[in-house]
């Protein structure tokens, strides 16, 4: 502790905030989790997972690193994609450094392509391409014609590093990269805060991800969830939260044959979160239809999506 006020106050530590941005499902969420040490991201195989800009803090011996998690970023079809989109872009604002993150074991596609020209092309911010998943490439000479599809796009030599966010190869080297961008500044957080979201936040999430994991492609663009009750008690936390969907049918998928599904979800849920908490969780579910809420801009801002 004495040694990272020392460096502090002589102006050695460095404070920054760095954005991450890519499209759906390119592995943005596993590297957070992987970097923190610790899930605050949830993360699965179907894309449009993460909905909302999350803060994930790391902090070491001279430096702190405000990461922000954002949406898998693609053309917006309807109102929640144009919410989406808008995280994207808000995220990008008076940041230090983006993360441009993409798949090592694929060339350049039009989402990639889409995000460049309509976010990064004229940007001031300093990008760092990043490329991901190379533990699931062999062919080194395809894994480097596939990162120079990337490069080629930027009118100026972008710096490139290659990692793996799954088993967490070359972390380090990116942490210290990112360090090179940082301007000198003091901690914004303390060194135990490693998000800023609160446990509702954190709460929808997890029953959101255990709903996507337990249903696949039948469910997840069409639920979100709100905690409507989070009592903290010393013993237990007494949790009621809502599934909102935008049909009967998905409806009845999440509750499933006699409520065998909705009773998955939460006890998936629940466990979670005790071992997150080290304590008891009571929580209860129950699943509401809101129609067409994925078009109607009011219903979005009801169900905790704020767009400005």
């Amino acid at each position: 502790m004495k040694d990272n006020n020392f460096k502090e106050m002589n102006n050695i530590f460095k404070t920054g905030v760095v954005c991450l941005l890519a499209r759906p499902n390119v592995g943005k969420s596993t590297l957070i989790n992987k970097i923190l040490g610790q899930k605050i991201a949830i993360a699965t195989p179907i894309s449009q997972t993460t909905r909302k800009n999350m803060k994930g803090i790391y902090t070491d011996n001279d430096c702190q690193i405000i990461f922000i998690d954002t949406p898998g970023v693609h053309k917006p079809v309807n109102e929640l994609g144009n919410y989406l989109s808008n995280q994207s872009s808000v995220a990008i604002k008076d940041v230090d450094l983006i993360l441009f993150m993409v798949d090592s074991t694929c060339a350049l596609g039009k989402g990639d392509n889409w995000i460049i020209q309509n976010y990064l092309k004229d940007v001031k911010v300093p990008i760092l391409l990043v490329a991901n998943k190379v533990d699931l490439i062999k062919d080194l000479n395809a894994r480097e014609l596939n990162i120079y599809s990337y490069k080629k796009l930027f009118e100026k030599n972008i710096d490139t590093i290659k990692v793996s966010a799954k088993t967490g190869r070359n972390i380090d080297d990116l942490i210290n990269k990112i360090k090179t961008y940082l301007p000198l500044g003091q901690k914004l957080y303390d060194e135990e805060t490693i998000t800023d979201s609160n446990m509702r936040e954190i709460t929808s999430e997890i029953i959101r991800e255990k709903i996507i994991l337990n249903t696949k492609d039948e469910i997840p663009h069409s639920v979100a969830v709100i905690v409507e009750n989070y009592a903290e008690e010393t013993e237990i936390d007494r949790i009621e939260a809502k599934i909102v969907v935008n049909s009967d049918s998905k409806k009845g998928i999440i509750i499933g044959k006699n409520g065998s599904m909705l009773k998955k979800i939460g006890m998936e849920a629940r466990k979670e979160l005790e071992e997150m908490l080290n304590k008891k969780v009571f929580l209860k579910l129950v699943v509401k239809v809101q129609k067409n809420w994925l078009k109607d801009k009011n219903a979005i801002k009801q169900l905790g999506y704020y767009i400005d």
